[in-house]
């Protein structure tokens, strides 16, 4: 069997979406929303999807590029899917090592890359020379038949809204999205300052759900957000979920997580995941207070490039 590695193509988004769902179906991925992330990079990012293709079939997927948005030059990624009923072909390390030559090319000094906890997983990406860094979970509830906490009252002050009161003017969530990425635990800091480039790539993004995505609002300014994403099937994702420095510890992104939660399974959502770094643990205990269970982990992993 010819295992080749090529770059995406517009019309591999389907297979594309299938594999990543196959592989980790944590993620959300349909084919509108890979084509949407392909046509709508920031052109700093220097975005290139992979597949690589096993006589004429997509097996293997790699998401490729530079984080742009870190304040530190040179930050590279590559975050590599096999479909798990074709793993042994060799697809994984021909991506691996297109992803480099391209990342190498575009001046990346470093590469980062999640990597599931697994034996086999871990063993292939340091036998290539990547390190382990910092491990992250995903979580998953079921809102079919779990039971979700009762709604609570917002306390004096603030009220619940959607992301959809926002939709004429959606600048101050754009600002309390900077504020609390900023403040994530990461290996590559980042730093939102491209508020056309977030309204293109997160607002507008195809698996944005403004319905459901809640917002805690004082004084007629959002200080709590928990931004839901949803595919085309029954699965939600938060996005994000996070809240302004100076509301911290009031409770506020439990109160608007829990209300998105709650319309989501009105709407019929039955799937919804989440995660979380493992060294996070105020967001640990929130989404062990709904209910989630880890259903997977990731470690990041890291190789530098001579």
């Amino acid at each position: 069997m010819t295992v080749i590695v090529r770059a995406m193509r517009p019309e591999d988004a389907g297979a594309f979406a299938r594999v990543r769902r196959a592989a980790l179906p944590a993620l959300l991925a349909t084919a509108e929303s890979v084509a949407f992330d392909l046509a709508h990079a920031h052109p700093d990012a220097r975005y290139r999807p992979l597949v690589a293709e096993a006589d004429g079939e997509v097996v293997g997927t790699a998401q490729v590029g530079l984080a742009y948005d870190s304040p530190e030059p040179g930050q590279g990624y590559v975050n590599t899917f096999v479909h798990p009923e074709r793993r042994g072909l060799g697809a994984g390390a021909l991506i691996v090592r297109a992803a480099e030559e391209y990342l190498a090319a575009e001046g990346a000094v470093a590469v980062y890359s999640w990597v599931l906890d697994t034996p086999r997983d871990r063993a292939f990406a340091e036998c290539r020379g990547y390190r382990a860094s910092r491990p992250a979970h995903f979580l998953r509830l079921d809102l079919a038949h779990g039971t979700l906490p009762p709604l609570a009252e917002p306390p004096a002050g603030v009220t619940l809204r959607t992301g959809a009161d926002f939709a004429d003017d959606p600048r101050p969530l754009f600002d309390l999205d900077a504020e609390t990425v900023s403040d994530e635990p990461s290996d590559v800091a980042t730093e939102f300052t491209d508020y056309e480039h977030w309204l293109d790539e997160t607002w507008h993004h195809p698996l944005t759900d403004h319905e459901l995505t809640s917002v805690a609002v004082v004084d007629g300014r959002p200080v709590a957000f928990s931004l839901a994403r949803t595919d085309d099937g029954n699965r939600y994702l938060s996005g994000m979920t996070g809240t302004a420095r100076a509301f911290r510890g009031r409770g506020l992104a439990k109160l608007a997580k829990n209300h998105s939660l709650h319309r989501a399974r009105e709407a019929g959502v039955t799937e919804a995941f989440t995660g979380n770094d493992a060294g996070n643990g105020p967001m640990l205990a929130i989404n062990k207070w709904f209910g989630y269970e880890i259903c997977a982990t990731e470690v990041r992993h890291v190789r530098t490039l001579s």
